[in-house]
């Protein structure tokens, strides 16, 4: 009898070595372990090799789990039947569920599931040598189940791929910062949960949803004086400028602010101020040759275009050809880290708060700023700008004063300039205006 109890107690040992095994290497951060690997750790090593052969993995620890269980439960069984006669049946499956529920299961599975990463080191070289070990019966095994679900008609390969990865890393990044609580620590979690977002969808969103309208972009006639052109260099806070010759759209080069000056310092030499020899300066042959790119073109590959001809600056046309504005790679940057600024940047994000919990917000205001400003969930499928999205939901062309409500929202048209929404009032569905209605 003493021989048999301490073999249960072994045999649940055992049991709860395999439970907290599967745990904790299931449950154990990859990347951390990578990270270790990289510097040199072979239990993390051994735990990615585990991991990897995942299949493997999990089939050599069920099997030695349910051995011991099912030993464990047959030695109990027999000692309470020897004591109890036929009701020892009774008295074992009810005293060995205990037993394996709470110090073979529940007990092991807490603690491996809290500390992961330290459980899954210390038991890594134990469970390779068992997977060794046991190789032959879980190889197999395996193919005992793979014949079987291939005769019911299952994939036993599943699905996988990037997608469901991409997805789950969307929702590690959501989760990224739950359980803090201060404002301020709040502000930074939610600035981080942005820029992970964002570097995840520069494969998904297009130059067009980005680009600086061709209306708001600072350009120069070619045909003006090169002292005229120097003037308006001087007083643009943007150190690249389109030249346009006839018609506005139509960029015939794009002035660098710093080619121009070096051309003027080698025009006058060591006497600035030389105005005939600043109005005898070639600017189209100082200006570099526009580059054109389409509106479609994916962010992610823009920003390799521009890594690749070592350029700032591109302009945007649609289908047909025609001007639609800019976009540079500070422009790409900034859906990553945020806003840029310098001390020459002129801010136009245009969105004002209201006590009542409203903002005003320029019609130009981009969907994806306020999404990542304001922590919103507007649509950015069928609009790039508020003032788009308000015309795309209303269907018309709407007047001063009219009222909307879509997507929980609530927009006021405040300033109408020709056709064009120049400002409205935006009415998130938490404020007590939006619940009004």
């Amino acid at each position: 009898m003493v021989l048999t109890i301490a073999a249960i107690v072994f045999l649940l040992l055992l049991s709860a070595f395999f439970s907290g095994s599967e745990t904790a290497l299931t449950a154990s951060s990859r990347p951390l372990m990578h990270q270790l690997e990289q510097q040199g750790n072979p239990r993390a090593r051994l735990v990615n090799h585990l991991y990897e052969k995942k299949e493997r993995l999990i089939g050599s620890i069920l099997l030695g789990n349910n051995l011991v269980n099912i030993l464990a439960s047959a030695l109990a069984t027999n000692a309470l039947i020897t004591i109890f006669g036929a009701a020892g049946v009774v008295y074992a499956t009810l005293a060995m569920t205990l037993l394996v529920l709470i110090f073979a299961e529940v007990l092991p599975k807490t603690y491996a599931f809290r500390h992961a990463n330290h459980v899954a080191l210390s038991i890594a070289p134990s469970v390779n040598f068992l997977v060794i070990a046991v190789t032959p019966l879980t190889i197999m095994l395996n193919a005992i189940i793979h014949a079987t679900l291939h005769l019911f008609g299952a994939d036993h390969r599943g699905s996988g791929g990037l997608g469901e990865n991409a997805e789950e890393l969307r929702g590690a990044i959501a989760l990224h910062g739950m359980e803090t609580d201060e404002e301020e620590e709040i502000a930074v979690v939610r600035h981080e949960r942005n820029m992970l977002r964002s570097v995840l969808d520069l494969a998904e969103v297009q130059v067009g949803e980005i680009t600086i309208h061709r209306k708001d972009v600072v350009a120069i006639d070619a045909d003006l004086s090169p002292g005229a052109i120097l003037s308006q260099v001087l007083d643009s806070p943007y150190t690249r400028i389109p030249l346009w010759k006839n018609d506005t759209d139509n960029i015939v080069g794009v002035l660098h602010a710093k080619d121009l000056l070096r051309a003027v310092r080698a025009a006058t030499g060591e006497a600035p101020g030389r105005q005939k020899a600043i109005d005898e300066l070639d600017i189209m042959a100082i200006a570099s040759k526009p580059w054109f790119v389409p509106e479609h073109t994916l962010l992610l590959d823009q920003l390799q275009a521009f890594r690749e001809r070592r350029e700032h600056f591109a302009l945007v046309v649609d289908e047909y050809g025609s001007l639609l504005g800019i976009v540079t790679l500070e422009d790409i940057l900034e859906e990553i880290v945020g806003d840029i600024s310098d001390e020459h940047d002129v801010h136009i994000f245009g969105v004002t708060p209201q006590t009542d919990g409203a903002y005003i917000i320029r019609g130009t205001a981009t969907i994806r700023d306020l999404n990542r400003q304001l922590d919103w969930r507007l649509p950015d499928e069928d609009a790039a700008t508020i003032a788009g999205l308000v015309l795309h939901e209303a269907r018309r062309i709407p007047e001063e004063g009219q009222v909307f409500q879509f997507h929980g929202f609530r927009f006021e048209i405040l300033r109408l300039q020709r056709h064009q929404i120049v400002s409205l009032r935006v009415t998130p569905p938490n404020s007590g205006d939006a619940e009004e209605l």
